[in-house]
Parts: C-alpha cells; sequence; structure tokens
C-alpha cells in the first residue's frame, strides 16, 4: 500500500471514521521482494515493542518484531501458511509482556486455545443476489417479521454430544426454520468467545466466527444457505462490553486501551466486563469495522445490539454513587448516544434494509427514530415492558389475573412510541424462570393450551415477533445451553399436535396482513373489549393497509365463554379463520365453525354486536365480510338481513 494511503487510513481511524478496519489492521495475505507471506498490523499506542509469536518461530519474542508506526505496528513475515496460530507479543507500558489474539482476527483456535490463526476471508461464492435484491424491496415496517431466536450451540447436536458444523447446521436449521414457517433467524453471539456459558456476550473476536463450528468460509455458507431458503439471518452483536480474559482486549497494551480509563466508568462490576471507551475515536472505528464487517462480508441482514441500557447510562448499575456525570453533571453517556446515532447512520449506508434492532430495557425516548429529530436511529426495539408484564401474568393462578389485567393492556399505552419487537428470549427461559411452557399454571396439558393460547395473543399484539427455540417442542424445563432440546418430545402425540400448531400458527401470521402491514400505528388496532379483567378476556381488531379487520378475541381464563357478546364495526359477518383450541392441536374443539352474524344490538359502545365462543385459556380469529345494511324499517333495527 502507497505511504499516502496507510496515511489516510490511519487519519481515519484516528478520527474515529474507519469504518472498514478490518481491510487494513490484523493479517492478510501479501508478497513483498518476490515473497509470499503475511502482513501483520495492530494498534498498540503505549506499547514499547509489539512482535509476532507461534509455533512457526517458537513463541520467540525477538524473532519477528514489528515496526512502530505512530501508534500503530505493522510488519512483513514471509512463507507462513493458512491456519498457522499467532499471538501478539505486547511489551506494555508496565514493563509485562501481554500475548494478545488479534483485535481483528478472522479466525481462532478452538477454546480452550485462545491463539488467532491466519486465514483469507476472500473467494467466497455467493449465491444470495436475488435474496438481498428482494429483501430491499420489501422494507420491515410493512412487512412479516417472525424470528427464530437460536442458540447453535445447543438447538441440535451430534448424538455424541458434539457440536454441529456450520455447514450441516445450515442445512438442519434453514429445512427446520422453513418448515415452521418463521420468516427470520436470530443467533446469539457467534463471535469469538472463550466461555461456553458465556454464550457468547463476553467476546474476544469482534471480527472472528467461532470455530466451534468451522472456519469463517464454513459460517458464510452457513448465512449463504439461509438466504437461499428466504430466511434472514440477524446476529446478537455486543459493543457494550468485553471480557477480561488475558488474550482478549483487556488491557491490550498494559493499559487501558479499548477500555475506559476512569474506575468509574471502566467496569460492569456485576459481569466482571470491561466498557468499550466511546470517546476514543479508534474505539468507534474499532466497533464501527466489527459492525460493518458482518453486514458486508458476511451478509448478514441485521444486528440486535446488546445491553443498550448499559451504554446509555454511565450510572447503569453502579452503587453508592460511584459513577463519574457527564458535562452537564448528568447521567447520560454522551460519547455513547453519539456512538450508535453514528453505528446506526453507517448500518443503513451500507445496506439501506438491514435491521438495527437495540435491547434497551429503559424508557429511553426515541430509540427508533432518526437521529436528527433526536432519536438513536435504530429501526426496531425490543419491547422488555410488554415482555415482563406478560411473564408476569402467565405464571400467575388464573384467579388472581382478574387484579393484574393491565399486564396485558398496558403495553397499547405505548405500543406505537417505538418499532417494536415482542421478545420471548434466551433470558426468559434460564436461571429459574421456567421454560415458556413451564410458566403456566396447571398440569402439562393445561399448560400447553396455555401455551397456545398466549403464543396466538402474540402473533396479534402489534409488533414484531420473536420467540427462543424450543417452546414450538412443548419443551418443559429450562434451556441448557451445554445440551441439545428435547427433540425426544415429539415421539409424543401430545408434543406431535403443539408442534403442529406453532407450524400453522406461523402459516397464519404470514397468511394475513392485517397482522404485520400496520405494526407501528394505531391505524392498524382498535380495542373491542379491553377493560374484562373479571372474565380475563381481550378482544381487538388487526387491519391491513386496505382496512379488512381479523378481529382476536384472548382468554386467559379456564373458563369456556359460550355466547361472548362485544360490539363490532358494522360488518355483515365475521368467519372464524383460526382456534388455538382446535382438536389436531391437542384441544377441545370449542369455538365457531360457523359464520357469526352481526346483530343490530348494542353493545361496548357500538350500535352492533356478534356473540362469539372463546375456549379456555385460547384465543380465536375471525375475519370481518361484507358491511351491514342499514334497516329500512323499524321492525329490522333488531335482525340482520338475510345474507
Amino acid at each position: 500500500m502507497a505511504k499516502n494511503a496507510k496515511d489516510d487510513q490511519a487519519a481515519l481511524f484516528h478520527g474515529g471514521t474507519l469504518t472498514d478496519g478490518w481491510r487494513w489492521f490484523g493479517a492478510h495475505p501479501a508478497e513483498r521482494r518476490g515473497k509470499a507471506g503475511w502482513m501483520f498490523r495492530v494498534w498498540a499506542p503505549h506499547a514499547q515493542s509489539v512482535s509476532v509469536v507461534g509455533d512457526f518461530n517458537g513463541w520467540n519474542q525477538d524473532a519477528n518484531r514489528l515496526t512502530r508506526k505512530g501508534e500503530i505496528w505493522e510488519g512483513f513475515i514471509p512463507g507462513l501458511e493458512p491456519y498457522t496460530a499467532y499471538k501478539y507479543a505486547v511489551l506494555g507500558c508496565d514493563g509485562k509482556v501481554h500475548m494478545k489474539a488479534d483485535p481483528y482476527g478472522f479466525h481462532t483456535e478452538t477454546r480452550p486455545a485462545t491463539a488467532s490463526k491466519l486465514y483469507d476471508i476472500g473467494g467466497f461464492k455467493w449465491t444470495d443476489k436475488s435474496f438481498r435484491e428482494k429483501k430491499q424491496k420489501h422494507q420491515v415496517y410493512d412487512s412479516p417479521l417472525n424470528i427464530y431466536e437460536v442458540h447453535l450451540g445447543s438447538w441440535r447436536r451430534r448424538d455424541n454430544g458434539d457440536f454441529i458444523d456450520y455447514r450441516d447446521l445450515a442445512k438442519q436449521l434453514a429445512d427446520y426454520v422453513k418448515e415452521m414457517g418463521y420468516t427470520a433467524i436470530e443467533l446469539l453471539p457467534v463471535t469469538e468467545h472463550p466461555l461456553d456459558d458465556s454464550w457468547g456476550y463476553q467476546s474476544t473476536g469482534y471480527f472472528a466466527p467461532t470455530s466451534r463450528f468451522g472456519t469463517p468460509h464454513d459460517f458464510m455458507w452457513f448465512v449463504d444457505h439461509m438466504h437461499k431458503n428466504g430466511i434472514s439471518v440477524i446476529l446478537d452483536w455486543v459493543p457494550a462490553h468485553f471480557c477480561k480474559d488475558e488474550q482478549g482486549l483487556y488491557q491490550f497494551d498494559g493499559s487501558c486501551c479499548y477500555e475506559y480509563s476512569d474506575p468509574n466508568k471502566w467496569e460492569h462490576a456485576s459481569w466482571g466486563t470491561r466498557v468499550f471507551d466511546y470517546g476514543r475515536p479508534e474505539v468507534k472505528s474499532f466497533l464501527f469495522s466489527s459492525a460493518r464487517f458482518w453486514l458486508e462480508e458476511y451478509h448478514i441482514d441485521g444486528l440486535r445490539v446488546d445491553a443498550v441500557a448499559s451504554m446509555l447510562y454511565l450510572d447503569y448499575d453502579r452503587q453508592g454513587g460511584a459513577w463519574t456525570p457527564n458535562k452537564y453533571g448528568g447521567h447520560e453517556n454522551l460519547e455513547a448516544i453519539d456512538f450508535l446515532r453514528e453505528l446506526n447512520a453507517m448500518a443503513f449506508s451500507v445496506d439501506p434494509g438491514v435491521l438495527m434492532i437495540a435491547e434497551e430495557s429503559t424508557a429511553w425516548p426515541m430509540v427508533t427514530r432518526p437521529a436528527d429529530i433526536g432519536g438513536l436511529g435504530f429501526n426496531l426495539k425490543w419491547n422488555m415492558g410488554w415482555m415482563n408484564d406478560m411473564c408476569h401474568y402467565l405464571k400467575m393462578d388464573p384467579w388472581f389475573r382478574q387484579y393484574h389485567h393491565k399486564d396485558i393492556t398496558f403495553s397499547m399505552m405505548y405500543a406505537f412510541s417505538e418499532n417494536f419487537v415482542l421478545p420471548i428470549s434466551h433470558d426468559e427461559v434460564v436461571h429459574m424462570k421456567g421454560s415458556v411452557v413451564g410458566k403456566m399454571p396447571g398440569d402439562y396439558e393445561n399448560q400447553l393450551r396455555c401455551t397456545r393460547g398466549f403464543y396466538a395473543y402474540l402473533l396479534a399484539h402489534p409488533g414484531k415477533k420473536l420467540l427462543f427455540m424450543g417452546a414450538e417442542l412443548g419443551q418443559w424445563r429450562e434451556w441448557n445451553s451445554n445440551q441439545s432440546l428435547d427433540w425426544y418430545l415429539l415421539e409424543k402425540p401430545v408434543n406431535q399436535k403443539i408442534h403442529q400448531f406453532f407450524k400453522d400458527a406461523n402459516a397464519f401470521y404470514k397468511k394475513e396482513k392485517a397482522l404485520w402491514e400496520i405494526d407501528f400505528s394505531w391505524e392498524g388496532f382498535e380495542w373491542l373489549v379491553p377493560d374484562d379483567n373479571q372474565n380475563n378476556v381481550v378482544v381487538f381488531l388487526r387491519k391491513d393497509k386496505k382496512g379488512r379487520d381479523l378481529m382476536c378475541a384472548v382468554n386467559f381464563s379456564p373458563n369456556t365463554y359460550e355466547n361472548y357478546r362485544l360490539g363490532v364495526p358494522a360488518r355483515r359477518k365475521y368467519i372464524p379463520v383460526f382456534n388455538t383450541d382446535a382438536v389436531e392441536y391437542g384441544g377441545d374443539g370449542f369455538g365457531d365453525t360457523e359464520p357469526v352474524l352481526v346483530e343490530r344490538i348494542p353493545s361496548h359502545g357500538k350500535e352492533q354486536s356478534a356473540a362469539i365462543r372463546i375456549p379456555a385459556f385460547g384465543a380465536v380469529f375471525l375475519r370481518g365480510e361484507g358491511k351491514l345494511p342499514k334497516p329500512r324499517k323499524k321492525k329490522e333495527a333488531k335482525e340482520l338481513e338475510k345474507p
């Protein structure tokens, strides 16, 4: 690379605007004076010296020293082969040698080994052009989005307990997700991480898909295969913090390099992790480059940004006043706010159809609004309030639910303040919280009945959808990240029926435009019965862009309702289209099977009403058809004209 080009890259890096740093930093195939080898480049501003070490030179720190270029160290080593393991031996400002993996490394040894490995990520043959073109034409806002959240290490394992590799996982997972009718998968972090039990949320390799399941090209094949099957791929990405393992970013050159130097800001003590310094331009360049890397090199369709709240608040999880206020005396992290806005702007410039999803657990305003009007610039946000309310409600004895009806209605007070995703994620099925089925009251049969009703409510509520793997099996035990899901359950008829329910419910969701065309506006929703706390019932309409409505009636009580009357729009009739209590799903078949005629009987503030059947712990959907004719004579005022 010419000197001026190097200077340009360095200037962008030090200015916090280098967004493709992986092309320059790290290890890349190169040729010097007719010799093939690898060029190494690493940022270590306070180091006294840096060398590349590995088996190839007997881990000799004097054999392959890099040259300092300002704060950046670089050098060429001839004759190295792909997959060669290496580390940087960094003599820090503290006088100690720190053995570091490459922050920009593309591939790593498999844990418990911790070195980086030489790998050329170029040359993969992508076949997903048509998928990517189609994605640009169908933006998320008025499209179905039903996400299946997956932990690759425990979705399925080989019979001997070993991990399945990326390519075999892709084949099995794509077939399954397609069969089940989900539109996207979201992967718990695949960035390299040393500890299985961290689920990937404490990373050491922000540019390396974990080697637990194969090589970088194998993971590209995984994504490409998903796309060929019409499935979007979202990655959990963690710019909030990083682990303190010695080979990682922690005190990289013997001093605070990637993390804050202020003890009141540098660590999340309860997580045992370090916090990125969002005010340092080089750190911003690193994180921007990581995000762009996954979108550009791996064709990832979206990033779910983890732990955003911990980034936004300087006093997040800091006890006893141990935090440093911002320049205005407030607790907002102004540097992190700017970082997130710039991150989202960069991501949408790379891929206008990208999904930038915030996992933000507070009431921070305008998370999914543009930065130029004061927002953070995401286009989706997890609705953690809805999730907490629902988990609280579902665990409750049904008799007491009448006193907590707001748990299922309060979300509509703020449902359109952001572009929400409704998540029932991995965090809700671990640490003694119980599985989705296990949260429900009663015996197993009743729990499955409740699960069907709740999932129908989830699909009907405004917002995009996310469900963690395993619920569709009727899995009763909590998720264990160290073993496969309980696939053996599908040998039992009762579990085959709940599995079929999820498949059919997802297909129904995708088919019914009213459930997703207007997810972020009151134009797509109308309450019919919001306040029946004594019967634990809610009824509402979802509407598509043409104004066609779908009635959604959900019963969270153990009682069946034979003639549940409610006020409705002036439709001629309502046609039953889906029932969670169908016999083929394990139910009793209770519900309307014939069209329900609308009658001129006032109810719930409307001049006409209908009487429907609602099963215990179940949900029914009815589609409105026709228009109720105006009565021509007084005697017709209480009955509907014959169709």
